[in-house]
């Protein structure tokens, strides 16, 4: 329901989202099926920003025989609306290769198919977006005392545009984590840009890769240069004895159902803390078994035959990394002698994972209205909004960085259709309110009950 102002005020929409990716356009989707559901009257005007000059999801990890690590089902909008047309199965029928998935017998797709998926999907709502426009800053609009809307800074080739919106639903998804004090470089890589820097080698005869990592995308990269680069030397890096496997067993699987997210949240910090430990297997530093398998067959086979081009270098760590125009050089610490052992390669990757972005950057003076609990950390209620002072009528959506409150599952793909079911639902719950009604704040937390 946009509002118009009087003279050159933007209209007001019930929702601006910052970012387009996969967990935004399943919030698009949402937002169109409601409004094709409800009527126009009733409806939730919404409109998403994306910096990026078209969607894109990992594009430099799509390696070609990579696969997903969750189940189809777990799509943009299954377990949300079953009778969706915007799920992976519609999406095999529009391309024609319905029958031959069945036929494949198999829940986890190949990762670029999934992509492709992300893209139609994204496709179809491309009206609610605006691609190659970044927020820059967020201020709030008062009256009164009161926050009544937030006014959304966009640049974009054009300049400067100023959007309103009575909510925000931020996914900006994660930033590559590099160790302290390494920068990207010509031959240092972060693995999320392998796909399109190892183009840049095309034609050259790299003789050595070092990849820093012990998770499933630093195994995927051995793997993949390996193959790739069959005179090669590759050189896997990490403090463990072994990659060690991913714990995708039924029941501990269920640390991803959407009833997980409820018990978390309720949980007391300790058993947070607890949960986190017990069940961190599901997900971080950890490797699929099957290519495990494959790896450890690739280096043993190559021990029979005399030809070692996999070295695994295991407890033990990189200590100094030393770019040259022509070659970097890594300096590899055994964890159990301290010797030191210094390798000349032409690229150094590191499989060192992402850091989540703290939601509030953006958010100007509006981030001083959030709350905070006692480590510093943004404070998110149950429907995924953060917790601010009863000033702010403005819902502030997140989607990530909410580990801390709702656990591991809260930001995954397993959780993406069930999290942006419950976003639309508070959201209509607060653009329902009329303008002028007094907040309730929920048990003295500040933020609006509901």
């Amino acid at each position: 329901m946009s509002q118009v102002l009087p003279g050159d005020t933007p209209p007001v929409h019930d929702l601006i989202g910052i970012g387009f990716g996969p967990s935004n356009v399943a919030m698009a989707i949402a937002l169109r099926e409601h409004n094709n559901r409800v009527g126009r009257q009733e409806a939730v005007t919404a409109h998403f920003f994306e910096q990026q000059p078209r969607f894109g999801w990992h594009r430099g990890m799509l390696i070609d025989d990579a696969t997903m690590q969750v189940s189809f089902l777990k799509d943009l909008v299954t377990l949300r609306n079953p009778a969706s047309e915007y799920s992976f199965l519609c999406y095999l029928q529009s391309k024609g290769r319905l029958i031959d998935f069945i036929n494949h017998k198999n829940l986890f797709p190949l990762r670029v198919e999934f992509h492709d998926y992300f893209e139609w999907a994204a496709a179809q709502v491309d009206d609610m977006v605006s691609y190659g426009h970044e927020v820059v800053g967020v201020a709030p609009v008062t009256r009164d005392g009161v926050v009544e809307y937030l006014e959304v800074t966009v640049r974009s080739g054009g300049g400067l545009e100023v959007h309103r919106a009575r909510n925000l639903v931020i996914g900006t998804g994660l930033r590559p984590l590099m160790p302290e004090g390494v920068e990207r470089g010509e031959r240092v890589w972060h693995n999320s840009e392998l796909l399109a820097r190892v183009d840049e080698l095309e034609g050259t005869s790299p003789s050595r890769f070092v990849v820093v990592g012990a998770g499933q995308s630093a195994a995927e990269n051995v793997a993949y240069l390996h193959r790739r680069f069959p005179e090669a030397e590759v050189c896997a890096v990490f403090s463990r004895y072994g990659y060690s496997p991913a714990d995708d067993s039924s029941f501990a699987n269920r640390i991803f159902d959407p009833q997980a997210v409820d018990e978390y949240f309720a949980a007391p910090e300790d058993v947070k803390r607890r949960l986190m430990d017990y069940h961190g297997n599901t997900n971080y530093s950890v490797v699929d078994i099957d290519l495990i398998d494959d790896l450890y067959r690739q280096s043993y086979q190559e021990k029979v035959l005399g030809t070692e081009r996999l070295r695994f270098l295991n407890v033990s760590r990189l200590t100094g990394v030393k770019e040259s125009p022509s070659s970097v050089r890594a300096t590899v610490t055994s964890l159990v002698t301290g010797e030191d052992t210094d390798l000349e390669a032409d690229v150094v990757v590191f499989a060192t994972g992402y850091s989540p972005v703290d939601p509030t950057s953006l958010l100007g003076e509006v981030a001083d209205r959030c709350l905070r609990d006692d480590e510093g950390r943004v404070r998110v209620e149950r429907d995924w909004s953060i917790a601010t002072d009863p000033t702010l009528r403005c819902g502030i959506y997140l989607q990530g960085g909410t580990e801390h409150t709702h656990g591991i599952t809260s930001s995954l793909l397993s959780n993406t259709a069930i999290r942006v079911g419950e976003i639309l639902d508070s959201l209509v719950g607060r653009v329902a309110e009329p303008a002028d009604q007094p907040r309730t704040l929920a048990d003295g937390t500040g933020s609006a009950a509901r």
